[in-house]
């Protein structure tokens, strides 16, 4: 995810603990979500749908952060 902001993710990941709390929420819904695509955990097509929309919710907010962290930096 964000391959542009790598070094800017693993500073933010360490020093910014509401970043770090959304990027390992997005970690953990994608696994759920491989998971239950994979059918390794059960889960209906309309759950899966709402992780995803979840999911992408929290990379909207995590790149919000990623820009402003790049222009103050």
């Amino acid at each position: 995810m964000f391959p542009e902001f790598r070094d800017l993710i693993t500073r933010l990941k360490t020093e910014d603990e509401h970043f770090n709390r959304l990027f390992n929420k997005h970690n953990e819904l994608d696994q759920k979500i491989k998971n239950m695509e994979a059918r390794l955990v059960s889960g209906s097509a309309i759950e899966i749908e709402n992780l995803k929309k979840e999911k992408l919710l929290l990379k909207d907010k995590l790149y919000l952060i990623l820009k402003k962290a790049q222009i103050t930096a």
